[in-house]
């Protein structure tokens, strides 16, 4: 049975990263989409949930009220997508303030070890801090360890 965990932590201030070889951009509808779709496909190949979209699973993504290209970011290292972190805003928590969620966060196999998705989760981390977020979750799996292992490591828990 899978079991999955909600994880979180404060948002206290931007979060300074090293310089690590590859560029950070936001991701562009009209350029990045198969791109990322691709991308994506691959780094969940395995996932029940997040593996094998189509085109119309991520369009009905970006058809929703939370969807901001401005919070999606795509590593990009010789020209290729290599890693990604896309966030969302829940803004309609009752009693709560705003809550940002890492909400797809992944590296291409042939590129972990690489700090990518380190890279991207501060990035994006960042960008939640910047549009006045204190507190960010994100849902993980139980047993992906590499993945808790970097979320401890950014101050997750």
């Amino acid at each position: 049975m899978r079991h999955i965990l909600k994880i979180h932590r404060t948002l206290q201030g931007l979060i300074p990263d090293t310089d690590h070889g590859f560029t950070i951009e936001r991701f562009n509808p009209t350029v990045h989409k198969q791109d990322w779709l691709d991308l994506n496909n691959v780094i969940f190949a395995h996932h029940p949930d997040q593996g094998n979209w189509v085109m119309k699973d991520l369009e009905n993504r970006m058809a929703e009220p939370w969807f901001d290209p401005a919070g999606f970011f795509l590593a990009v290292e010789n020209g290729e997508l290599v890693g990604t972190c896309w966030t969302k805003i829940h803004h309609s928590l009752v009693n709560q303030p705003p809550v940002g969620e890492l909400y797809v966060v992944g590296t291409h196999p042939s590129h972990h070890g690489h700090g990518i998705a380190r890279s991207v989760s501060i990035t994006a981390m960042n960008y939640l801090f910047n549009k006045g977020i204190l507190d960010a979750i994100l849902y993980v799996d139980a047993d992906n360890e590499r993945a808790l292992k970097l979320y401890d490591s950014l101050g997750f828990n």
